[in-house]
Order: structure tokens, then sequence, then C-alpha cells
């Protein structure tokens, strides 16, 4: 089971104050193309996995945002970690 939830929100500050959801769009297409299961909610996206591999692709988000453009980026990161292990589903259940 893995370890770690990890919500992040992703705000990069673009060259001309252009808008943002390209770039929020590209930051959520390195989650898919990490593998790691993801649900995208109105304000941020929950990643579900190891916690040194979820870090990864923080990195690699924000890594994106430069390579776009963006001339910084603030990340808004939450992170549950239980070695017993966790996931979404468990914490949500109660509600669907």
């Amino acid at each position: 089971m893995e370890n770690s939830l990890v919500s992040i929100q992703i705000l990069p500050k673009t060259r001309n104050g252009e808008d943002v959801i390209p770039y929020v769009d590209a930051a959520i297409a390195v989650i898919e193309d990490s593998g790691v299961k993801y649900e995208v909610h109105p304000l941020e996206t929950t990643m579900e996995g190891n916690l040194t591999d979820l870090m990864r692709v923080i990195e690699k988000m924000n890594e994106k945002m430069i390579e776009m453009g963006s001339r910084n980026v603030i990340s808004q990161v939450k992170i549950l970690y239980q070695p017993s292990g966790i996931s979404m589903g468990q914490l949500t259940e109660k509600y669907r």
C-alpha cells in the first residue's frame, strides 16, 4: 500500500500575465505521465503514492513551468504521510 497522499496547487508566474490554465494543464500532464494515481479537484490535485516518488513529480511539475516560460512558481503542498499505508478512498469513502 502507498504511504502518502500529496495535494498540490501550482501557481506559475507567467511572463506577461497570460492565462495560467495552459500551465496548470501541463502540470497535470506531468502527473499523468508519472503513472501515479491522482484526482483533479477545483483548487488542487491530490496524488497517492510513495512520498519520495511524489516529491519527484512535484519537482518535475515545477521544472515544466519554468520550461514553459514561468519566471517562478509557487507550489502549495499538503502531505499526509502514513507509513502503515493510506489511500484517497480510505479518507473519502464515507462521502461516496
